[in-house]
């Protein structure tokens, strides 16, 4: 399975936030979508870096009280790591393990924007997969018997 079969069903709505964006704005962002990161934009749209609530908290960690009020690109990760339509999810989970990442914004050939998928949209689909071959699986004994 590939990435682009995960976006054709989850969408490709990705939720950002300006660069002059508070901390407080993100977090706020994040608990009204319910989401774990949003992808920082610059004025153009073009990507900046990516904010996770684990940014925030080592952020606050580091900066103690009042950090609230400071910008979003102040604690947002700038190392993105991305990934294209046509990658497979074992691919994507490997490279998340590898680089310690929860979310990957998906580029098309161009460098364009083309969504972002996050660890539990992976798993859900290699899940789904997976009872998918064992109903085919017990389809194939059935009916072979």
């Amino acid at each position: 399975m590939v990435i682009a079969a995960i976006l054709k069903t989850k969408g490709n709505r990705v939720i950002s936030l300006g660069p002059d964006q508070s901390v407080l704005d993100a977090a706020r962002l994040l608990a009204e979508h319910r989401i774990g990161a949003a992808l920082v934009r610059g004025p153009g749209g073009e990507l900046l870096g990516i904010l996770s609530e684990r940014d925030i908290v080592r952020g606050m960690a580091a900066h103690g009280p009042g950090t609230t009020g400071l910008q979003a690109t102040q604690f947002m990760t700038r190392d993105l790591v991305t990934i294209r339509p046509e990658t497979l999810v074992t691919e994507a989970l490997s490279l998340m393990t590898a680089r310690r990442v929860r979310h990957l914004p998906v580029l098309d050939a161009g460098g364009g924007l083309v969504g972002m998928v996050s660890i539990g949209d992976l798993v859900k689909a290699r899940i789904e997969a997976a009872e998918q071959e064992a109903e085919e699986l017990k389809h194939y004994v059935v009916s072979a018997g």
